[in-house]
């Protein structure tokens, strides 16, 4: 499998897939089987510069086990039909070795990788560039492999098992409105580290649990047992750390793809001279949702978020998920005995 380079062609994977098995009763039944279900996005793209290494390979589970491994496992034992992963074409081969060689079989994978070169027709940006526009610009890049409703998250962010469940039982229940999505929303201080600053979209939400906005609010970090955050100005301001915030797992219908590639498009326009400017997925949500152009429900999750966003963030990782896997959550080998329902 080489990664693709198609844009805006959401549907085009399927097209060829039922044609090639036309007259394969048996692969078409597992097709259609699987579009039945939502389907995973991991967004495992990140150079990892903060925390100094290639943060998706990282271990932290007793038998070599990564954050993404929890992620899938979670993910099918709460009905997710496929994973699919943004990669860089860099570690490529390493990934398919490391990662998705180690997988069970009967788990569906696919991976498409972010590169610079995967922008709308007629498009033109800066040849200073080095990096890819970041995390909206990945789910982009997934629009190849994506027909059917899917949740979006990090690969360096454990969410837990009650959040794929929320986003599973949305993403097959809510149907009737193309243009509502969901947001899997966590709690500011249940979400930060101990070892610096990080940066949060903290969200708006309305008398009926719908987003009215969503702003990313930088350097925000804990100060004597509070919650402060720097401003425009330079200037601390507070924070009650109650506020709900994004870790980037949002539920989608796919017709998210489109709108995200009319705010791409914008957003390149506007930006062209700027090699450093990032397109992130809840500044396009955001503006989508102050043009009128999609709702976003908020479903809180209560599970015990952990990432690694520093070095120093791996050992509390490695000692929170001991916890859950003593409580039996998790196996302690985590493929051991797998079956997929």
């Amino acid at each position: 499998m080489k990664c693709a380079r198609i844009f805006g062609a959401g549907s085009l994977r399927i097209q060829m897939v039922l044609k090639n098995n036309k007259t394969n009763k048996k692969a078409t039944n597992k097709l259609e089987r699987i579009m039945t279900k939502p389907t995973l996005l991991i967004l495992a793209a990140g150079l990892g510069s903060r925390y100094g290494s290639l943060k998706q390979i990282d271990s932290i589970g007793p038998s070599g086990e990564r954050i993404i491994d929890y992620s899938v496992y979670d993910a099918i034992k709460a009905g997710f039909g496929k994973i699919v992963y943004v990669i860089r074409e860099s570690f490529e081969e390493e990934f398919k070795e490391i990662i998705l060689d180690t997988l069970p079989k009967g788990i569906e994978t696919d991976y498409v990788c972010q590169e610079l070169n995967f922008v709308p027709n007629n498009i033109e940006y800066s040849k200073d560039r080095e990096k890819p526009w970041g995390t909206g610009h990945a789910l982009m890049v997934a629009a190849s492999k994506i027909n059917e409703p899917f949740a979006v998250i990090n690969a360096d962010d454990f969410y837990g098992t009650e959040s794929f469940q929320k986003a599973a039982e949305y993403l097959t229940n809510e149907k009737k409105n193309k243009d509502e999505h969901a947001l899997i929303s966590f709690r500011l201080r249940k979400t930060l580290s101990e070892f610096g600053s990080v940066s949060r979209g903290i969200c708006e939400i309305d008398a009926e649990n719908y987003m009215t906005s969503i702003v990313e609010v930088k350097e925000i970090k804990i100060v004597n047992d509070g919650f402060v955050f720097k401003d425009d100005k330079s200037s601390w301001q507070n924070l009650t750390g109650d506020e709900n915030v994004s870790m980037n797992m949002f539920a989608f219908k796919p017709t998210i793809f489109e709108k995200f590639e009319k705010q791409f498009r914008r957003f390149l326009i506007e930006n062209n001279n700027d090699i450093k400017s990032e397109f992130y997925i809840p500044t396009a949500i955001n503006s989508m949702i102050q043009n009128g152009e999609a709702q976003v429900k908020i479903l809180e999750s209560n599970a015990a978020w952990f990432g690694l966003t520093y070095a120093e963030d791996k050992p509390i990782a490695r000692d929170k998920m001991k916890k859950l896997i003593d409580k039996n959550i998790y196996p302690e080998k985590l493929w051991e005995n797998f079956k997929i329902d």
